[in-house]
């Protein structure tokens, strides 16, 4: 007889309250190995919270919290704080506790995979962690996390600060990789690719959903016409028995007793039954058309400290264009977008504007708010009324529709989380008429739910759109062309949305791996000379990786691809070695690559 496989860990009647309501409501949640769970919900609900319960940073209020003996869990929180060292790769080693490590064998080893994810998130080690980008944080975090070899992976918004190349390699690891993840994302595409089951925290309870996100709204649509029709039952029952009960004098000469208890019980129901969190209520006036021309760049360049960002550019942009920018990051998309709006002066080229143009820009960095400012005041300085007619409001309705209660309206804006910064910001954006609207990652922080709900904003907008954004779902669904980097400065213009780009894009061969720099104890213990054998396995070990990493994704998307399950059993055991194979033969080429890396600088040194 087979005994099942004990879950990794188990949540039972989980309890966990901050304020009024609880946040897990005797909730229940088990992972089992090789897992990959999407946990979505509405902002504020509890996710980030589940994790560090999870992680065992927060104790549950009540309910019972299980975990296999001798569980690895790591968690990336959503901005990772990195140790202070002189290196990136001094500081993820102090994170994974290579300091208390004796053996030395083991703390090479580590230190040879922090090397190789540092590689595969497209760092240097020996780059200094004081002026490192969100972007390159959230990497290094990730790295790190990855190169500890945990049994569970715990990521709050991974996909936030992270440019399309760089979340495509996260996905690859987790597809791959042999970590159990629980993953909070609004990344619809990143879930589509990634999650093996959907767990929504929904009002205190954990609902989970077998299948990634498309499976998920499939199924979510039918619960939840199903639990309208209930709830409307229900309501109808209770209504029913209130009148009962209030019929007088008549109606207590035939009171039944255990009918007033069952009312009295069903009071219970109606008060407890919370109602799912109304959705943000987003419109956009574009006011007076612009003229047909918005804007034209001829033959512009702009470069910083001669590294070219923009060269020899030829763009038109008009009247009701959905412009999307895509790109890494340092590409040069929030400067470009600087030069459309003619913010920032071309080193060369010229720049011409259209006539009767009124714009509105929502900053990634959110600079745009004053952090001592109130909520209120941020959205209508010096005036309790929004917009103008018959479209005027008082300033407390209009931040209802983006889920401020009116409470809120004269708390500083310092006391809001990222994702209710993100919606004040779209408050003020949207308070305004106007006719181009720029938007620089307006969709970090954001739930799926909001998400969802600007997207579809945006496409019923009837001005010019510019925006810059990772979210490949996103870029699909409102832009109608993007223009993304070749290269050196130079950019083109693709018809279409991102996956459109995909399909028309030129292929670029990836850059070898670079050096990393090897610590002075590994260099003292390696021999000084190379001999020809082992220069020539120096020279090829790139292209074997690269070889390696080619197949570990074309591995990585069949085993991910919506008919995957029909395979033969056979063959799903197949592909899984071969994953497992890939993965250590990448281990042992970073770690000989790493090791003949040392023998060659030890030996240029003598």
């Amino acid at each position: 007889m087979l005994v099942p496989l004990m879950p990794l860990l188990n949540l039972l009647n989980a309890e966990l309250a901050f304020g009024t309501h609880p946040l897990l409501d005797r909730a229940g949640f088990s992972l089992d190995a090789g897992e990959r769970v999407g946990l979505i919900g509405r902002n504020g609900t509890g996710k980030s919270s589940l994790l560090e319960v999870i992680a065992g940073r927060i104790p549950l209020d009540d309910g019972e919290y299980q975990r296999a003996a001798g569980l690895r869990i790591v968690a990336v929180r959503q901005e990772p704080e990195l140790p202070s060292a002189p290196t990136l790769r001094e500081s993820l080693a102090l994170w994974a506790g290579l300091v208390a490590i004796d053996d030395d064998r083991v703390r090479w080893r580590a230190d040879a995979r922090i090397v190789e994810y540092l590689h595969r998130f497209g760092l240097e080690g020996t780059a200094t962690t004081a002026g490192l980008s969100g972007g390159e944080r959230k990497r290094a975090a990730l790295a790190g996390a990855f190169a500890l070899e945990p049994d569970v992976v715990l990521l709050d918004e991974p996909t936030n600060h992270l440019d399309i190349d760089g979340i495509e390699r996260l996905e690859d690891l987790l597809i791959a990789g042999r970590p159990a993840a629980i993953v909070v994302t609004h990344d619809r595409s990143f879930l589509d690719r990634v999650a093996t089951r959907i767990v929504e925290l929904d009002r205190g309870m954990l609902r989970s959903y077998p299948g990634n996100y498309a499976d998920y709204e499939r199924r979510k649509a039918g619960q939840l016409a199903e639990e309208a029709v209930l709830n409307r039952k229900f309501d109808k029952f209770w209504a029913q028995e209130e009148v009962w009960i209030r019929k007088g004098v008549e109606a207590r000469r035939t009171r039944n007793e255990g009918r007033v208890k069952r009312l009295e019980q069903l009071r219970r129901e109606r008060d407890a039954r919370r109602e799912r969190l109304g959705n943000v209520k987003l419109n956009v006036d574009s006011g007076e058309r612009s003229g047909k021309l918005v804007a034209e760049l001829r033959n512009v360049s702009k470069a910083f400290d001669s590294h070219a960002v923009v060269r020899d550019l030829d763009l038109r942009v008009m009247r009701g264009d959905r412009l999307g920018l895509v790109g890494p990051n340092g590409a040069g998309k929030s400067t470009l977008l600087r030069l459309i709006l003619g913010t920032l002066e071309p080193d060369s080229g010229e720049v011409r504007f259209g006539s009767q143009i009124s714009v509105a820009y929502f900053d990634q960095l959110r600079a745009q708010l004053d952090l001592d400012a109130t909520v209120a005041g941020t959205v209508s300085p010096n005036s309790d009324w929004v917009g103008e007619g018959e479209q005027r409001r008082h300033v407390i309705s209009y931040l209802g529709d983006f889920l401020f209660p009116a409470q809120r309206a004269e708390s500083p804006v310092r006391m809001l989380s990222g994702g209710e910064r993100n919606r004040l910001l779209l408050a003020r954006l949207f308070a305004r008429p106007a006719n181009v609207l720029v938007m620089d990652e307006p969709t970090n922080d954001l739930d799926i739910e909001s998400l969802e709900l600007l997207e579809q904003t945006l496409q019923d907008y009837s001005g010019t759109l510019l925006l810059v954004s990772h979210d490949r779902t996103f870029l699909d669904n409102v832009v109608t062309q993007v223009l993304a980097p070749l290269g050196d400065g130079r950019w083109r213009e693709y018809v279409g949305g991102y996956s459109d780009w995909l399909r028309q894009r030129p292929a670029v061969k990836p850059p070898a791996p670079p050096s990393p720099a090897r610590t002075g104890e590994v260099a003292k213990k390696t021999p000084v000379k190379m001999s020809y054998k082992e220069t020539r396995e120096l020279e090829q070990l790139p292209l074997q990786i690269e070889a390696l990493e080619s197949e570990q994704r074309a591995l990585a998307e069949a085993m991910s691809g919506p008919e995957y399950h029909k395979r033969s059993g056979e063959q799903v055991r197949k592909d899984a070695a071969r994953a497992t194979e890939i993965e250590r033969a990448l281990e042992a080429a970073f770690e000989r690559w790493a090791e003949l890396d040392a023998k060659k600088s030890a030996s240029g040194r003598g």
